[in-house]
């Protein structure tokens, strides 16, 4: 599907202001800024380093110090020797060696491991670590600020919420990644790792620069094979080219690898052999890896192995792995991500959400000291809202950290802007009431509210080998407030995305402010037409997760259930009448929950099964609350390309077309949505749009009520990924079809919109044309080029995708047609067409 190659929604070219980027250096672009001879000359001239090794997050600092005031001010930092009170420099040092060299009386405010303390006065900076980790993370905190054109006088110590900041890859060894949208790994190609490693080196730049301390380079879903000696040696590699920003390494693990690639015949994790021999592979690996983080393991979870096999628990199948780090430091992070998969939806006590607790709750306190329970932050899935998962309020002795995910696999799969972090405030913020105490979520998983010695932040990145690195350029926000939030979880989400936008972007007010307004409307865009108060994200479950489906929620083993029917929606999840799931919160929350008057309406359908049109708190009933959800969710989607629009000139041509190809996509994609559920509800339900929008189209031309030559009808399924359930395909997956009809709409100036399927194994070719003049040619290679999400082999709602041409003139009584050139496997497949006067969105 590549693109929009023939420029629709075009525009009078205009030169673009700025030198183009590809977005690889992400927010370390370290782009000029305006500083005058009186703003230079008050600023440093020289870097002092103390104890500077080669190769250490220290001499890494003095380097992109240099490279910073270079690149932004134009002015060249000189390396002074070892002196501590040098005029005009800057000095960096952890604490230690500082007290050591300089001062022993000092007063530094205390640090915890990582933090640092940053001084600046005049045209002298201090910059002192409590490591030489925080020592870096210090000098990256004063090039934001110079990078803002903040040049504010500072005096000021930070220390992390919480010592685990890691990101999971899900990269396989040969080269895939598993809901990645960015390209191939950057890790791993043909079985083993790569021999580049240069991409490694500057995704460990842009993460130490938000103080993210470890990545897990490989899938939870683990390769044994990852445990051969040529691969440990090739994690080695690995490590060494993290190791200059102090980002270490860890892996998952395959709990059967004693089977797999040992040559034993049990994994059973008290059988003494297996012991041995996770305790020789673990000190192998730190042969090769000293500073190695640790492990991560998804055991007894969607098919991989674990402990149960053997009879054993969750913790025992944990302590195995945890007492083979144990002489190297290592942490072993276990995923609480454990449910049984094959549900009977017919029994209304059944239901997946309670997962967690069940397998974890009775095990709290059998675990090791270095063992972190890592909890998604709802008990599901990555939904688009979630309530926070109980199993944070069920661990009083177990050390915990949170799951987040930025690879967005419900959430638009980076082909749709959803700026994340105000839904992971939900839950970062939400109070738990433990024993009728404040109990924040985010000082449960620091350790704080239950004096635990571990804890912190995990967050699934699908960081590629496109040079975007996630495949959109705003989608890289998401990324930069994962560290930012990882750090300081109170800071502001918006306060946070202005920054990432003056860094990436520039210092333009304009673009702040209309990337800002755009990014924190995406979530509650997204939510509105995707799926509302609670139901999860309505998306097929059983194949992409990308497209609508949400027939595909229910009727199956999954547990992602709506229990929808023609009468009423939502999971009756109360301990009155329901699965129980309320009485796993502590009693305060599950007093609210459990109360359909007291549960807010963005969760009653995840916690309460209610008629069609009960009433919300809102005076809406549920069904025209999703009606007038889904419109105006598009809506807002739509509006996205005008304020993009606005910003030509402002932003490089390169990632000014990249994006507004990707909000175009977005626009029209919403539209398939929207359509799509609410057409599904209504016909579920036989209940009308208040406002008479659902099901009524007046723009459309239907594509098989066209005069069809080569082409012929074809059912689409599920029904609703089609305008009135039907398109067209050629006759062939060889031949060429034509589809015309005479234009019935007032003479006038219209936007011609054609919905069409864009398939994965084919790159049909369309012409669209009006009385004979060509308005616009396209390929459908988008799934091969510009955009990244899971393709699919159907005509159906993930493949269906929209391309606008603007400002056409229009005779009523002319011709329309659309020749559709098949190819591959893909039968140049089309829905309608839409004539659109000036403002109208279909």
């Amino acid at each position: 599907m590549k693109g929009l190659a023939f420029a629709p929604l075009a525009l009078a070219p205009i030169l673009s202001l700025t030198a183009a980027e590809d977005g690889y250096n992400g927010w370390l672009r370290y782009a000029p800024v305006s500083c005058d001879l009186s703003c230079q000359q008050a600023l440093p001239s020289h870097v002092v380093l103390l104890n500077s090794t080669r190769g250490s997050p220290i001499e890494t600092a003095g380097r992109e110090l240099k490279a910073g005031f270079q690149s932004i001010l134009s002015k060249n930092l000189s390396s002074l020797p070892l002196h501590c009170d040098s005029p005009a420099s800057i000095l960096v040092a952890t604490v230690d060696e500082y007290r050591q060299t300089c001062d022993g009386h000092i007063k530094v405010p205390a640090l915890d491991d990582d933090g640092f303390w940053l001084q600046s006065h005049g045209d002298t900076v201090r910059i002192l670590g409590r490591n030489d980790r925080g020592a870096l993370y210090g000098a990256y905190e004063y090039l934001s600020m110079v990078a803002q054109r903040n040049f504010s006088h500072v005096n000021y110590a930070s220390s992390p919420h919480a010592p685990i900041r890691w990101v999971n890859q899900w990269d396989n060894m040969d080269g895939s990644i598993e809901r990645g949208y960015g390209g191939a790994s950057i890790f791993f190609e043909n079985g083993t790792v790569v021999d580049d490693l240069a991409p490694v080196e500057q995704y460990a730049r842009l993460l130490a620069s938000i103080r993210v301390n470890a990545i897990v380079v490989n899938n939870v879903n683990a390769n044994a094979t990852l445990l051969l000696p040529e691969n440990m040696k090739g994690l080695g590699r690995i490590a060494d080219a993290c190791r200059p920003y102090g980002v270490q390494i860890g892996i998952s693990l395959n709990f059967a690898s004693p089977e797999d690639v040992g040559g034993l015949d049990t994994y059973d994790p008290l059988d003494p052999g297996v012991v041995a021999w996770w305790q020789n592979i673990t000190d192998s690996l730190y042969a090769y890896v000293p500073d190695m983080a640790g492990y991560l393991v998804k055991a007894d979870s969607e098919g991989q192995p674990g402990p149960d096999t053997y009879n054993r628990t969750l913790a025992q199948g944990a302590n195995l792995f945890a007492r083979a780090l144990q002489p190297h430091g290592g942490v072993l992070m276990f995923r609480a991500f454990v449910y049984d998969d094959n549900l009977n939806e017919s029994d209304w006590k059944a239901d997946r959400a309670k997962a967690a607790v069940e397998y974890f709750k009775d095990l709290d306190g059998q675990f090791e000291e270095n063992v972190v329970v890592q909890i998604k932050y709802g008990p599901i899935d990555f939904q688009v809202r979630e309530p926070t998962s109980p199993l944070f309020a069920n661990l009083y002795h177990t050390n915990t950290a949170i799951e987040l995910e930025v690879s967005q696999e419900y959430l638009g799969q980076q082909c749709h802007l959803v700026y994340l972090p105000p839904l992971w405030k939900t839950v970062l913020d939400f109070d738990l009431r433990v024993d009728h105490q404040p109990s924040l979520v985010r000082d449960i998983i620091s350790g704080d509210r239950f004096n635990r010695s571990l804890g912190g932040w995990a967050a699934v990145v699908n960081v590629g080998t496109n040079r975007t690195w996630l495949g959109s350029h705003l989608a890289m926000s998401n990324l930069y407030a994962y560290g930012r939030l990882a750090w300081s979880p109170t800071d502001d989400s918006e306060q946070i995305l202005q920054d990432w936008t003056r860094l990436t972007f520039g210092q333009s007010h304009q673009v702040v402010d209309t990337i800002t307004d755009m990014s924190m409307a995406s979530w509650p865009a997204y939510e509105n037409y995707t799926g509302n108060l609670g139901i999860q994200t309505l998306t097929d479950i059983l194949y992409t997760h990308y497209g609508p489906n949400p027939a595909t929620q229910d009727n199956n083993g999954w547990g992602q259930w709506t229990r929808a029917d023609h009468l009423s929606v939502g999971m009756d999840r109360t301990v009155s009448n329901g699965t129980g799931y309320t009485g796993q919160y502590p009693e305060e929350i599950a007093r609210v929950y459990e109360s359909l008057e007291t549960t807010p309406d963005n969760l009653v359908l995840w916690f309460h099964h209610v008629p069609w049109t009960h009433r919300l708190h809102s005076g809406e009933t549920v069904i025209q609350h999703f009606y007038n959800a889904h419109y105006a969710g598009a809506e807002t989607a739509h509006g996205f390309i005008s304020q993009w629009e606005s910003l030509k000139g402002l932003i490089d041509q390169e990632r000014y077309e990249a994006m507004r190809t990707r909000l175009i996509y977005q626009a029209g994609h919403s539209i398939v949505w929207r359509d799509a559920i609410t057409n599904f509800y209504y016909n579920m339900t036989g209940i009308p749009d208040a406002a008479g929008r659902v099901g009524h189209h007046p723009w459309r031309i239907e594509a098989e009520s066209m005069a069809l030559d080569g082409y012929e009808l074809y059912t689409v399924s599920p029904f609703e990924a089609a305008s009135n359930t039907t398109a067209i395909v050629t006759t062939s997956n060889s031949t060429t079809g034509t589809a015309r009809t005479t234009i019935k709409a007032p003479s006038g100036t219209y936007d011609i919109g054609v919905n069409y399927y864009d398939l994965y194994g084919g790159e049909s070719h369309w012409t669209l044309s009006v009385n004979g003049n060509v308005v616009g040619q396209w390929l459908g290679d988008m799934d091969h080029h510009s955009l990244g999400h899971t393709p699919s082999i159907y005509l159906d709602g993930h493949s269906a995708i929209r391309i606008t041409f603007r400002g056409v003139d229009i005779q009523q009584g002319d011709e329309l047609k659309i020749v559709g050139q098949a190819n591959g496997v893909e039968p140049a497949p089309v829905d309608y067409v839409v004539l659109l006067p000036g403002g109208i969105i279909d």
